[in-house]
């Protein structure tokens, strides 16, 4: 049976784990009524009125970049250091809010290449239908 840390699990609760690490938990609370009760102590301890600063830095995600620093990097617009930190706040901790903000990005820019794409074959559709001046 795996060990988890109480930050572990306070992070799957507040569903900051990556997708695989919170199935492993979440089949682990399935099997184990000891894992379950730990993780009831810790949200009534946790969620009191006094807060860590690691609380507060990951319910307010202070370590996430905003939409359009994710979206200069996936434009390949952002300085190297930067870079290397979203790449390794996405692939290596696996940050959920901000993988579904990189999925609905490149759901728009596939959405507006598409659009541009039809739109230049409805041009090329309708060349013959244009008055020469």
């Amino acid at each position: 049976m795996n060990t988890y840390t109480d930050e572990e699990l306070l992070a799957f609760l507040q569903e900051q784990l990556s997708s695989d690490r919170a199935a492993d938990i979440e089949d682990s609370l399935r099997n184990s009524p000891e894992l379950t009760t730990r993780l009831s102590e810790l949200v009534e301890v946790s969620f009191q009125d006094h807060h860590s600063v690691g609380q507060i830095w990951r319910r307010e995600q202070l370590s996430c970049p905003n939409r359009s620093q994710l979206g200069a990097w996936m434009l390949g617009t952002i300085d190297t250091k930067q870079a290397k930190y979203l790449e390794f706040h996405l692939n290596v901790i696996g940050c959920r809010p901000c993988n579904a903000n990189m999925e609905d990005l490149k759901t728009a820019a596939e959405e507006q290449k598409s659009a541009l794409t039809r739109r230049q074959k409805y041009f090329q559709t309708s060349i013959g239908y244009l008055k020469k001046s």
